[in-house]
């Protein structure tokens, strides 16, 4: 199951790397969240992902959108990677992954040509109403931040 654009986004209480329980309303800016799915912490994709986020943040933020990654490692690995590459953004943990299976971000995946569970590099412009602006899934971490900054601009 995906989650459209203009859709509702679910409603989320998930665990940052400090243990801190956060939801839309403790993240979102002025008009939203951009919150990215990613598969692991400190792998290279991610990892160009992550810092692309962190060099945009002031830019979203002026566009009115605060950022969040979202993946199901653990608060320890979150601020190992956190502190690594100085991300400004909470990362949440969904370990059961539970959250990320309702938003689509969850599912089978082919790499290499085997299929297997994992999770899908997805991101969600969110309103700070809870409602859908874009939703990307299986996207490319090299210049997706800037695709997003682009995106939202135009909201």
């Amino acid at each position: 199951m995906s989650i459209e654009e203009g859709q509702n986004f679910p409603s989320f209480s998930l665990p940052d790397e400090s243990g801190e329980s956060r939801s839309l309303g403790d993240l979102a800016g002025d008009k939203g969240l951009v919150l990215y799915v990613y598969p692991k912490d400190d792998t290279p994709g991610c990892t160009v992902e992550a810092t692309d986020f962190r060099d945009l943040a002031g830019d979203l933020r002026a566009a009115g959108f605060h950022v969040a990654g979202l993946s199901k490692d653990s608060a320890k690995s979150h601020c190992s990677f956190r502190d690594k590459y100085d991300l400004t953004f909470p990362l949440l943990t969904d370990a059961e992954g539970d959250f990320l299976t309702a938003i689509g971000a969850y599912g089978e995946k082919k790499l290499y040509g085997k299929v297997r569970m994992g999770i899908i590099r997805s991101t969600f412009v969110v309103a700070e109403d809870g409602t859908v602006l874009k939703a990307y899934y299986n996207v490319r971490a090299k210049g997706h931040g800037e695709r997003v900054l682009k995106e939202v601009r135009e909201l």
